[in-house]
This record gives C-alpha cells, sequence and structure tokens, in this order.
C-alpha cells in the first residue's frame, strides 16, 4: 500500500491529538458527525484518530475485549518482534491474557500519526503508554505486585472500521526489569522453551550476506528525486540510509537540533548530538554488519515549517562484537521497530524509538 494523504489531497491537522486534551474529550465529540470520510465505520466514530483511540479505549479500558472481532479483520496478520500470528481468536485470548495480568491498567494515548484514505485504507501509528501494577499470572510467571510503565507503538492498517494488519511493538526489556526479574535468565529459559516446543526453527536457517554493502563495494549512494518541496518521508528514509548503513555519523550535526532529545528502549534519555552519536555507536559495534531498512513511513503537519513523522524498520545484524549486550554470540538478529520524530525548520528535534531488546536478548540466547 502506497503512503497516501487523506482524499483532500493534503494532511489536515485537525485530526489530530492536540484537538483532545484527555480521553473525556474523544468522548464527549463521540456520535458529533464525521470530520472525515469514513464509509463503512461505525457511526460514532468522527474521524481516524478518534477510532484509533477510542476503539482501543472500549477495549482496554471499558472490558469491551469482543469489540476485538468487529473491529479486527477475521484473518488479521498481526506482526511482533517474535514472529506473525493470524486471527482474531488470537488477539482476544491474547488480550484476555495481558488484561489478567494487569487487571488495572490505563493505557494513554501519546500520539497517533496516520496517512492513507476511505480508498485504499489508512495507516496509522499509535504510540501510546501503559501504567499498570502486576496482581495477575503473566508471560512472565506469577504476580509481582510491581507496578510497570509499558511504552510502545501499534502500528495499523485500517479499512471500513476493521484493523487488517498490524505490528506491535513494546519495550518489552523495561518491563522485566520493573518486575524485578532477570533478564538473562528469563531470555535464556524462553528461548530454551520456545526452541523445545517447535515454536522456533530446530535447525540454524541458511544466512545470506547482509545486503548493505555491494559486494566489496561501499553501500549505495541515496538517489534524491524532489519537486523542489520539503518532503520529510524522503529526509528520514536519506537520513537512515546514510547514517546507519553508510556509517556516515558526520551527518547528524548537520541534521539533527544541537539539543536534541531521543527516548530510546529501557528508559534511556539521550540528550543532544553526542549522546546520540555514542547510542549508535555502541549498537553498531555490537553488530558491526547491520543494516536498517525501511519498511513504512507516514507523516503530518506539526505548526509551521514542522512535521511529525513515524517510520517502521526493520534491522538486521549479527552479534559479533562486544558491548552493551555481552560478549559476541555470533547469532543474527532481526527485530521491528518504530520511531517517531519531530522535524522542524528541516532537522530532526525529537525521537521516540522503541524495539523490544527482550526479544533480541532471546534471540542471542536461542539453543542454535
Amino acid at each position: 500500500m502506497k503512503d497516501k494523504t487523506n482524499k483532500s489531497g493534503a494532511h489536515s491537522p485537525v485530526f489530530d491529538l492536540a484537538a483532545y486534551p484527555d480521553i473525556s474529550e474523544f468522548v464527549a465529540a463521540a456520535g458529533t458527525g464525521r470530520r472525515q470520510s469514513l464509509p463503512g465505520f461505525d457511526a460514532d466514530y468522527v474521524d481516524i484518530v478518534d477510532y484509533i483511540v477510542r476503539c482501543t479505549h472500549k477495549i482496554w479500558e471499558e472490558g469491551g475485549i469482543g469489540l476485538i472481532y468487529t473491529h479486527y479483520g477475521h484473518k488479521a496478520a498481526v506482526h511482533t518482534a517474535d514472529g506473525l500470528t493470524y486471527g482474531r481468536e488470537k488477539m482476544v485470548e491474547d488480550t484476555i491474557q495481558r488484561q489478567a495480568a494487569f487487571p488495572n491498567a490505563h493505557g494513554y494515548a501519546d500520539d497517533v500519526i496516520w496517512s492513507g484514505n476511505d480508498e485504499e485504507g489508512f495507516h496509522s501509528s499509535h504510540r501510546f503508554v501503559i501504567v499498570g501494577r502486576n496482581t495477575g499470572y503473566s508471560i512472565y510467571g506469577p504476580p509481582t505486585g510491581r507496578w510497570v510503565t509499558e511504552l510502545g507503538v501499534a502500528h495499523c492498517v485500517v479499512k471500513e472500521n476493521r484493523i487488517v494488519e498490524e505490528w506491535i511493538v513494546r519495550d518489552g526489556l523495561r518491563i522485566v526489569r520493573q518486575l524485578g526479574l532477570n533478564e538473562h535468565e528469563l531470555a535464556r529459559k524462553f528461548a530454551a522453551r520456545e526452541a523445545a516446543l517447535g515454536l522456533k526453527s530446530p535447525r540454524p536457517l541458511p544466512q545470506g550476506e547482509i545486503e548493505r554493502l555491494r559486494g566489496q563495494l561501499p553501500p549505495e549512494e541515496y538517489t534524491i528525486r524532489s519537486n523542489g518541496e520539503f518532503d520529510p518521508a524522503a529526509l528520514v528514509r536519506r537520513n537512515i540510509h546514510e547514517i546507519w548503513n553508510g556509517r556516515l555519523l558526520n551527518k547528524i550535526n548537520e541534521r539533527y537540533a544541537p539539543n536534541y532529545l531521543a527516548y530510546v528502549p529501557t528508559q534511556q534519555t539521550l540528550y543532544g548530538r553526542g549522546d546520540y552519536k555514542a547510542y549508535i555507536l555502541a549498537l553498531l559495534a555490537a553488530f558491526p554488519d547491520a543494516t536498517v531498512l525501511v519498511d513504512h513511513i507516514c507523516w503530518l503537519p506539526n505548526g509551521p515549517d514542522g512535521y511529525r513523522v513515524a517510520t517502521r524498520w526493520t534491522i538486521q545484524g549479527t552479534h559479533s562484537g562486544p558491548g552493551i549486550y555481552g560478549e559476541p554470540t555470533g547469532k543474527r538478529i532481526r527485530l521491528l521497530g518504530v520511531t517517531h520524530q519531530h522535524i522542524q525548520g528541516g532537522r530532526f528535534v525529537k525521537e521516540w524509538t522503541i524495539f523490544d531488546e527482550f526479544i533480541l536478548l532471546k534471540q542471542l540466547y536461542a539453543p542454535v
């Protein structure tokens, strides 16, 4: 599905979380009439942002788990860093289990960045925060009684009131640590159990060369196609290719604000270009052949000369270097991730990046 604007031909700032100070404002606006063409959607939804925020609220906060049957396609594909599942019933089961583990949890919408239209469908990238206390059994074990704050992004393809495909990314390692558990012991345990149950490949898969270089030649240069107008998506694609794949970290000084603020996994906050460079270097040192591939981008205007951009990406690499994930294991990893960024005056000024480091550890500790 191509990146598309809404049917008016331009991204409209009307459909924005800033128009709703809290969930009560969404509830008050329900059923007051369409602000956007939404054929096939339930009558109470006024625009795509309202649909994303309020259907999530209905299912998770109000306990309307069965609404999954009317808000997801019957063979909806749900992608996580751990794999792919199909169908509404699996979504119902997972929702019940998560709510049983954190029955008092509350979810807060941080942002919804979207693109698309009512003919081809909408893409939405919903950044959220969930706060709850672990008073029930979870996939991690018996209740710990501890409070956790979970950060995540749900990237959805929506058409006629139904989510037909979804990519979920959570800061899983942060949850494990907040529960007071040993991430290394737990990751080894999970990896061994999944292999024994046949949930992962029982033997190593053939692994080709990671396509970052062109054989013995350097990475290809990014080709710029421009109609003379500023293109946020093109800037993001070029930036990822040159900095992550081309290792041109000198571009950070050119494209990032001096007081750049980045929120990255496991509750880390990076301030300034120096910290940001050091973080990228630490990841590349652990995975020296790493490459980042852009899977989807959508964006919205954010005030004069500003934009909010959501990028879904995949990173591949081989754990052949020492550093933040311990001694090299030689394991190949592949992770799904999402980054939300603010652009102002042609420069990146703020970022939220989420990928699941606990699943990364499981991949490193896999028995084969």
